[in-house]
């Protein structure tokens, strides 16, 4: 049985209800991890994460919408706007209505974005994230758990 955070049929004293055991904590702390490693080299450009996923999802589609993008960053409209404003104030994105949906913004990088992501920043983290051969196998596992918690959830 894996640890969750709601099980409560297991022994007090069980080790399994020690924090360490719990994948979450594990993936929450490896989020902050990540987020520290890349604080430095995102803070020399002037960016933040998300600023920077979100240049790097735009490299991925070019023309994508504001809504297209934010289900690939699992962020919502209105949380995005605001980003994508300052992007194109930095000279990175360029955002214009859809012309033949006025509803809709298009997004695309400008030269200096491209560029950025192109110098790929977060390149100097791979000896630090240290899992040599096993990246592919870890980020498919992690990409795995994700979707299916996002499948338990929807309803």
């Amino acid at each position: 049985m894996s640890p969750t955070a709601t099980n409560v049929a297991e022994p007090a004293g069980d080790d399994d209800r020690k924090l360490p055991k719990f994948l979450c904590f594990a993936i929450y702390s490896a989020n902050l991890a990540f987020g520290r490693a890349y604080k430095p080299l995102l803070d020399a450009l002037g960016l933040t994460y998300t600023q920077y996923i979100a240049l790097v999802a735009l490299a991925d589609e070019d023309g994508q919408t504001v809504g297209a993008l934010g289900e690939k960053l699992f962020l919502e409209s209105n949380t995005l706007t605001p980003i994508l404003k300052k992007m194109e104030q930095m000279g990175y994105v360029e955002r214009r209505r859809d012309p033949a949906d006025e509803r809709q913004v298009r997004l695309s990088l400008t030269a200096e974005g491209r560029k950025l992501v192109d110098a790929n920043p977060g390149a100097s983290l791979e000896d630090a994230i240290g899992l040599g051969e096993d990246f592919a196998a870890v980020q498919a596992s992690v990409t795995r758990l994700r979707d299916n918690l996002l499948r338990s959830t929807k309803g």
